[in-house]
């Protein structure tokens, strides 16, 4: 996936020195579209999963583009690794969950749970839990379950329902919090 360049430095690595740069120049948020207020003119992601070891860290959206490569490192990172297979994230859900980010103040990488699932891996999880639903919104890859060792379920339920852009649920005693780009709703206490 990553190709070497000419001078032997990586696309990954280009895209980080690039992400230094351009976190540093980055301007104010007083301009962002009203449900991503937080998400400014540069957007970034970062994760980590403990189920595959990888991590993430990127801008993937400066001055209303979205960098095709870092889009497709994100998908890549939130395929289901369960049958690895990848699915095109709606980016939607991925601003919300930068734009929640940054409303939390937080340094701190989320902890991704679930991005895409396939629809085996939805069936088998159903079968193991009344909590997932038979037409999740993590098979058309418009959701993620998300931790912050740093933050309570309620605070980050708080930053994403601030958002107003999607479903927000809490799950509190799995200590995670969904977030989707599907209508705005939230449960779970």
């Amino acid at each position: 996936m990553t190709h070497n360049t000419s001078t032997g430095l990586t696309r990954r690595a280009l895209l980080r020195a690039f992400t230094a740069t351009a976190v540093a120049a980055a301007p104010t948020y007083s301009m962002a579209a009203g449900f991503l207020r937080g998400g400014g003119d540069i957007r970034r992601i970062r994760m980590y999963s403990g189920r595959t070891g990888e991590r993430i860290d990127m801008v993937y959206w400066i001055d209303g583009d979205y960098i095709k490569d870092a889009v497709k490192e994100i998908n890549y990172f939130m395929r289901d690794w369960r049958v690895d297979q990848v699915k095109t994230m709606d980016l939607r859900t991925i601003d919300i969950m930068a734009a929640a980010h940054n409303l939390m103040d937080v340094n701190e990488p989320y902890m991704l749970l679930s991005g895409y699932r396939s629809p085996q891996t939805n069936a088998m999880l159903r079968s193991r839990s009344r909590g997932v639903a038979r037409n999740s919104l993590h098979m058309q890859g418009q959701a993620a379950d998300l931790r912050l060792a740093s933050r309570s379920v309620s605070q980050m339920a708080n930053a994403a329902i601030s958002c107003r852009a999607g479903g927000v649920g809490k799950y509190y005693r799995s200590n995670f919090v969904h977030m989707d780009c599907g209508e705005v709703r939230s449960w779970g206490g």
